[in-house]
């Protein structure tokens, strides 16, 4: 995955739209699928619990289609992007003490992974206005760079991909 350049006033107001659109969708046809699904397997006396939760889950399915299939259209750009480098960067944070073992011992790739997750984490942290952890962020930087001083590694964050996390 290759880091790209988002503006955030776009990002920000795309997935505002889409959360609310989201909030609205799930509100009307969860509540419209339970009146049919009641109206259709339920008579007026019996608890409709089930037909509403039913409801929901339709409406949930439904909208996680819609959301899957338009996720390649130019308005869910930011969105899209933001959604798929955070799951990037749970797959390493889930790896991430083997990584940064590795990473003392001089593996490369386990550096390569590293700076792709201290510059995605930086850029997600600036998307969504989260400067306090910044500083943390900042010190584990210097400390890879350090990393890549002792062991004479130039890093590419362009190189980096997913298969390089197999090995962790």
């Amino acid at each position: 995955m290759l880091l790209k350049k988002i503006n955030k006033t776009r990002y920000r107001r795309h997935l505002n739209i889409i959360i609310v659109g989201c909030i609205v969708f799930l509100t009307v046809f969860s509540l419209l699928s339970a009146q049919i699904l009641i109206s259709l397997l339920s008579d007026a006396q019996s608890p409709h619990f089930y037909h509403n939760l039913g409801g929901l889950v339709l409406s949930a399915l439904l909208l996680g289609g819609l959301l899957s299939h338009y996720k390649q259209h130019e308005f869910m750009h930011e969105v899209a992007y933001v959604w798929d480098l955070k799951q990037q960067l749970n797959k390493i944070t889930r790896k991430l003490h083997r990584i940064e073992k590795a990473a003392r011992e001089g593996d490369e790739n386990a550096m390569l992974a590293l700076h792709f997750s201290y510059t995605g984490s930086a850029q997600l942290w600036q998307l969504d206005d989260n400067n306090i952890t910044l500083e943390e962020l900042e010190k584990s930087k210097q400390q890879l760079q350090q990393l890549c001083d002792q062991y004479n590694v130039q890093l590419n964050i362009d190189q980096y991909h997913m298969r390089l996390l197999k090995k962790y």
